[in-house]
């Protein structure tokens, strides 16, 4: 009898195209997500392997590098003029200051410029092309007021000559890294600025008909003559090979960390599958009745049931892996339209199969609890008038005791965790256990979910849809709807609230690692920028007077940072011996990131005359405590003061301890500054250069000072946490979206399962938009239960991660984004409920009604 049974399941799954896709949509989207994944690692390598290479893709052989011994120019010279070698590329840089001495520091790095070994892409003007020349990045050319033609005075500080050099600017160039301060120039030019350094390495590109191996003997017999030691000749493909590797290796890394949010996704689409899988069984109990009353027995129709579950996984899962397949090849033709370049990700023909396989595994894995309820149906059930199963309201008591069990365990594991967290000031605190305990935890919390759902969605919805029941009778009929089939709506809500968990953990994670580093950064970078003087100078006042009057600049703040103070309390000095601490007076409460400076005892606003802030780990170091009276000496001068904070690490300016400039005076010191910090009065990069070039005009003919860009440090740590965040945003949007599937797969399926019921509400006077409206607001409802507990699980798990990570970062609960998701996830459900809403409406009611439901 099986084989009849197969039959007759197989054919009319495959006389259904659009039923069987829809039934395994989710899983669709599982295979497509993983394949997508498999392609973004592919186009990643390659890329990086094509573009992202310090070697040229054109160098053949590379000769020393990094660790290497330098080559002499005089070899330099010898290996461009063997045969066989069509261009040699020398790497080579130097340090240039331009304009003086105090003038602004130039890393001067040798590159042809043009032709299949440059590295930089000119923008303007020509390449250099003479000894007295050279080219400037974009950067570069805004922040130091440099543009084509203009003559700089260059000096090397170099003890072997002290002769100047003046070097005309003729071009600007693209690198890859700009930091404010590159230059680029051929090999003789910065050569010529310092030849005693030597190349560190040349990329040798090879005529048509040279044979590797015989210019690599003849530059190792080159070298080897000249130096004594046999150098180093790798090929290109070697160098970029293991450069490529390095990169990569990161890139796996991040990859395998996307591995585990990828799993999560197919974990919940696994469970969206299963309660698809009840729903359609559940409309075909007459069909399944049938079969057993003429001799179907239980296991025939299981494995029937098993077998229309392979084969949706095998047509969803093609489906798929084919729709990432013409994805990921279009996508590198349409962003070479934006000026983007990407590498294609070729064919992984075995990974294609692999995933389609794993569609499959996961689509019997769902299909086997649903089939193997819908086998026990009963012959009788046939002769019933309805050929669909009513949704079973509760929970058996082994489901009960077992999400009863699960819910203790992942309170026993939280419980766990909280009592691990580390103490303040514990130094040997490991947060991996912690951490995957509450990663357990979490685990066990969703299992629980998966058991008790249907148990916990009737008193759920009673507080979450008392507002809905009472907007009218739609909304009661809503929130009737689902509480009228338990099961379905706790699968679809769990893989809902599962997706609401992630993100809000990430957005509450998220946020305080932001609020924590922008501590970290107020504390590095107070400032945009900073001048400063060498140790033992002073910074004119002068300087000062035309910083405050710049328009450019905003917040300029000058300080004095001073060395040699001894530290005491109580009339001995701290820690049983002289503490000789670093001070500076600048005026915390003036910067504009004071918001961001938070203590870690005490408070930063009551700094002032006779009051100190102090660094945490020198508090720490000392044994200093917050209210305690310390005595600072300096040359028989001294300063009694009260310590009413302490920063949670270091201190602004790399000092041991703030007092007010009252308590500096009183040490003797003069009132002359020794740096200022400033902000840029415009946003933006121009508004940065702008405020660099006022900076440098203001500093101009001034010697032993020093001009740091601290915003661009800043930059690079914010943009690196945006990265992050909205990489972390991403993956765990990807279960969000297989719950927004899911919800649109089972609003559609159980249109068609409660197709007469829709049809005797339109008899009763209910409107098509009414039906529509109801439909909707049934599918908006699961992402509303969802969103309730995945804010109530997120928040507790987002702060236990926070706090058992021990890096001290405050907990932030970021309301509007919180408020935000909420609705997101309502709205992104019940618009998944539209085009099923507007189906269902459009039936007559006459239809409806006679329809065998």
């Amino acid at each position: 009898m099986t084989a009849p049974v197969l039959q007759t399941q197989m054919s009319a799954a495959l006389r259904r195209p659009g039923r069987l896709l829809l039934t395994g949509l989710s899983i669709a989207v599982a295979g497509f997500v993983v394949f997508s994944t498999i392609l973004a690692h592919e186009i990643t390598e390659r890329t990086v392997q094509d573009n992202l290479s310090g070697t040229p893709a054109a160098a053949d052989l590379v000769v020393g590098g990094l660790g290497q011994p330098r080559i002499a120019p005089a070899a330099l010279e010898q290996i461009t003029g063997l045969p066989g070698v069509a261009e040699a590329a020398a790497r080579v840089q130097a340090g240039l200051a331009i304009g003086g001495s105090g003038g602004p520091y130039l890393l001067l790095r040798a590159d042809p410029g043009s032709g299949p070994l440059a590295t930089v892409r000119l923008l303007e003007g020509s390449y250099p092309d003479a000894v007295d020349e050279l080219a400037v990045t974009r950067r570069t050319a805004d922040r130091l007021a440099l543009s084509v033609g203009t003559a700089v005075l260059g000096h090397t500080g170099s003890s072997s000559s002290d002769k100047p050099l003046r070097l005309t600017i003729t071009g600007v160039v693209e690198a890859t890294d700009d930091a404010g301060r590159d230059a680029y120039a051929p090999a003789d030019v910065v050569l010529a600025v310092d030849r005693a350094n030597g190349v560190e390495q040349v990329d040798v590109r090879l005529a048509g008909d040279a044979t590797p191996s015989a210019v690599r003997q003849r530059i190792e017999a080159v070298l080897t003559a000249a130096t004594g030691q046999r150098p180093t000749v790798a090929s290109g493909a070697e160098v970029r090979a293991r450069e490529a590797r390095d990169a990569t290796d990161q890139i796996d890394t991040i990859f395998a960390l996307v591995g585990m949010f990828i799993a999560v996704a197919v974990v919940a689409a696994t469970l969206v599958a299963t309660s698809t899988f009840r729903i359609v069984f559940a409309q075909r109990m007459r069909q399944l009745a049938l079969l057993r009353a003429v001799g179907a027995g239980r296991l025939a129709l299981v494995r029937a049931l098993a077998a229309e579950g392979v084969l949706t996984g095998l047509v969803t899962g093609t489906v798929g892996v084919a729709t990432a397949l013409a994805l990921g090849h279009a996508l590198p033709p349409v962003l070479r339209l934006f000026g983007r370049q990407i590498a294609s990700p070729g064919y992984p023909l075995p990974a294609a199969v692999a995933v389609v396989l794993g569609t499959v595994l996961v689509t019997v894995f769902a299909v086997v609890a649903p089939a193997s309820s819908a086998a026990r149906v009963a012959p009788l059930a046939a002769l019933r008038a309805a050929s669909t199963r009513v949704w079973r309201p509760g929970i058996g008591p082994a489901r009960l005791v077992t999400g009863l069990l699960l819910a203790g365990g992942a309170a026993l594991l939280a419980y766990a965790v909280v009592g691990q967290l580390p103490k303040p000031d514990q130094d040997d605190y490991s947060p991996f256990s912690p951490l995957l305990q509450l990663v357990a935890s979490v685990a066990l919390a969703f299992m629980a979910l998966v058991a008790l759902g249907p148990a916990l969605v009737r008193p759920i919805l009673a507080v979450v849809g008392w507002p809905l029941r009472q907007a009218g009778p739609i909304g009661r009929l809503a929130v009737g709807g689902v509480g009228g089939a338990p099961r379905r709506a706790a699968t679809v809500c769990v893989v809902v609230a599962l997706g609401g968990t992630l993100t809000v953990g990430v957005l509450v994670g998220g946020v305080s690692m932001q609020a924590l580093s922008d501590r970290e950064v107020a504390l590095q970078a107070p400032a945009d920028i900073e001048v400063s003087a060498e140790t033992g100078t002073d910074l004119p006042a002068e300087v000062v007077a035309r910083a405050r009057g710049s328009v450019e600049l905003t917040h300029v703040t000058p300080y004095r940072r001073v060395q040699e103070i001894t530290l005491a309390r109580n009339g001995a000095s701290a820690g049983g011996e002289n503490a000789q601490v670093v001070a500076t007076d600048l005026d915390l409460r003036a910067l504009p990131t004071a918001d961001k400076l938070v203590a870690a005892h005490g408070s930063i606003a009551e700094l002032g005359p006779g009051r100190a802030v102090v660094a945490g780990w020198f508090a720490s170091g000392h044994g200093l405590h917050i209210g305690e009276t310390i005595n600072l000496s300096h040359a028989g001068r001294t300063a009694v003061v009260r310590l009413v904070a302490i920063l949670p690490d270091g201190a602004p300016l790399s000092s041991d301890i703030v007092i007010d400039r009252a308590d500096l005076d009183r040490l003797g010191y003069p009132a002359v500054s020794s740096g200022l910090l400033a902000d840029s009065a415009h946003p933006g990069e121009r508004g940065r250069a702008a405020a660099v070039r006022a900076l440098r005009q203001a500093i101009a003919g001034a010697d032993n000072l020093a001009l740091n860009v601290l915003a661009d440090e800043r930059d690079q740590v914010n943009r690196l946490l945006d990265a992050l965040m909205g990489i972390a945003i991403g993956l765990v949007g990807l279960t969000v979206l297989v719950a927004v599937v899911g919800v649109g797969s089972t609003t559609a399926l159980s249109v068609v399962e409660r197709i007469r019921e829709c049809g005797l509400l339109r008899a009763v006077g209910l409107s098509r938009v009414g039906l529509g409206l109801m439909l909707t607001v049934e599918a908006g409802l699961y992402g509303l239960i969802g969103a309730a507990v995945g804010l109530v699980l997120g928040v507790p798990y987002a702060w236990l991660a926070v706090e058992a990570l021990g890096i001290a970062a405050p907990l932030v609960l970021p309301v509007a984004p919180l408020v935000g998701l909420f609705a997101a996830l309502i709205a992104l459900t019940a618009l998944a409920g539209v085009l099923p809403a507007r189906s269902a409406s459009r039936v007559s009611p006459v239809a409806a009604l006679g329809t065998d439901s």
